[in-house]
């Protein structure tokens, strides 16, 4: 679980909060601060500390950075094709000396401003693979199929790209030079100029295991595959963690592709990191996956060591959004680890792969992320992430589309009430088709009672109770004006409009 923060700006772990008898003083609210498409200006990191103060007013209490090290392309490189990981925007490589989102000063600058403000930041680590290689070697490989990665076509000698010397860097915080044998395979023979999956062989040499089992083994996705198996590997990608945290002072991780990754190395890896700097590194991992039984089946194999995003629920959203009223929407939680295993899921929206014109798109429909985000930040099963595009809005041309994804109605009022009121005991009517809500009473530091109520169809109502006797409650949304009153036991009416939310808050 994250951090939460105290009156006086101590990070305090749950267990300590307990041991203490201390009060969070509010609900931890993750922010994915980036898309696909930010612009490639070099700004963020300063956006970053520009907006630190608004956000951490708003209820947001940690942000999710994009990967700070240099990609292949580049100061355009989103920082998923990765190519040196010392590299936060320090050295003249791949053309430029900052990243897309800026340098490395203004990324630590960036980092201490979010801590002035009691807001945690989490790396975006991409350990699956490296590309933009200074050189490349003949390696002995077997060709597999695309879609079955154990089966074999045929050996081929082939020039590959994996040298990775840095030459900008010149050994600067390591002198770790990367060659054939630290990876498993590559999908590009550039003396035959063949786009096809090699398997390298050699002494120890095999796709990683465990991974996902999908095309037999998803060890293999792109670029130059890391070898998790080899000793050398291991130790360079902990020394780098290492260097990492106490370089910029990161307070965890979001983990890229990690159903591509031997998933012992990553509870090795993070618990190696909890040890050596005894901090609590909250880690969330990328599992894309829509059946919640491999997101079981991970959590179990490491141990609880990390969090998921919760992908499932992301599609559930999706399909509502789709579903022109027609979706059952007590079944809005099967089938996900928000009801499954909620301690660690990271619940989402969306994503800046989810997001129009990319890999995974699945773009939850405008009229229902209210809903949804009202879904994730006023419950209390999980942790809510809110992405950077739903939040400021993005426009963006790309494969020959213009698109404008305007901010969510109602986002920030949404992240206030979670801050404010979506405390205490819950009572959950999913009682409906249509229309759902749940109330929470509220707690001693936080004395409000809140009625929460949204359909995905014609208008109605529900009768919910608060905990509240004769108490006024008003629409923190505005999307109702009169007031409702309960009863004596506590009991009120809540009314919401047709395809919308309310959230009804005591007076």
């Amino acid at each position: 679980m994250p951090n939460f923060k105290v009156k006086q700006g101590l990070t305090l772990s749950i267990s300590l909060l307990l041991s203490f008898n201390l009060q969070a003083t509010e609900n931890g609210t993750m922010m994915q601060y980036f898309h696909w498409y930010n612009s490639s200006d070099g700004t963020l990191w300063n956006d970053v500390q520009t907006n630190s103060l608004e956000l951490a007013q708003n209820g947001i209490t940690a942000l999710w950075l994009p990967p700070a090290y240099k990609g292949a392309s580049g100061s355009y490189d989103v920082g998923y094709g990765v190519y040196d990981m010392y590299d936060l925007g320090e050295f003249d490589q791949k053309g430029s000396v900052r990243t897309k989102y800026g340098t490395k000063d203004q990324y630590i600058a960036a980092i201490s401003e979010a801590h002035k403000n009691n807001i945690q930041i989490y790396g975006d680590v991409v350990f699956n693979h490296r590309g933009g290689a200074d050189g490349k070697v003949w390696v002995d490989t077997k060709k597999v199929d695309w879609d079955d990665r154990n089966k074999e076509i045929g050996d081929k000698w082939i020039q590959a790209w994996v040298d990775f010397t840095f030459p900008g860097r010149n050994d600067k915080y390591s002198n770790f030079h990367w060659t054939w044998y630290h990876f498993d395979g590559v999908d590009w023979d550039d003396a035959g100029k063949e786009k096809a999956i090699f398997k390298f062989k050699g002494d120890g040499k095999a796709w990683d295991w465990e991974v996902s089992s999908e095309k037999g083994n998803y060890d293999y996705l792109m670029y130059a595959d890391l070898d998790m198996d080899h000793p050398d590997v291991k130790k360079e990608l902990k020394d780098w963690g290492e260097w990492y945290i106490n370089t910029t002072g990161v307070d965890g991780f979001r983990l890229d592709a990690v159903k591509h990754i031997k998933y012992q190395y990553l509870q090795e890896w993070i618990q190696y990191l909890r040890n050596k700097t005894g901090k609590e590194l909250f880690t969330v991992g990328e599992y894309w996956n829509y059946d919640v039984n491999n997101l079981h089946n991970f959590i179990t194999k490491t141990q609880g060591s990390m969090s998921l995003f919760d992908a499932p629920l992301h599609m559930n959203f999706y399909q509502a959004s789709k579903a022109s009223g027609h979706y059952d929407m007590r079944r809005l939680m099967d089938g996900t680890l928000m009801k499954d295993n909620p301690t660690k899921a990271v619940t989402i929206v969306e994503n800046h792969d989810t997001q129009p014109l990319q890999a995974l798109e699945s773009t939850v429909d405008w009229w229902f992320k209210p809903l949804a985000y009202a879904f994730i930040l006023l419950r209390e099963e999980g942790y809510p992430n809110v992405f950077y595009a739903d939040y400021y809005g993005a426009q963006y041309n790309d494969k020959g589309h213009d698109i404008n994804m305007v901010p969510v109605k109602h986002l920030k009022e949404l992240i206030t009430a979670r801050k404010k009121y979506a405390y205490g005991k819950q009572n959950s009517y999913m009682d409906d088709p249509n229309i759902i809500g749940w109330t929470r009473e509220g707690d001693q530091s936080h004395p409000k009672s809140m009625a929460v109520i949204m359909t995905d169809a014609a208008g109605g109502g529900k009768w919910m109770a608060t905990g509240k006797a004769s108490t006024e409650f008003k629409d923190h949304l505005s999307n109702r004006t009169e007031s409702v009153w309960t009863n004596s036991d506590g009991w009120a009416y809540f009314p919401v409009n047709g395809g919308s939310v309310s959230v009804w808050v005591s007076q």
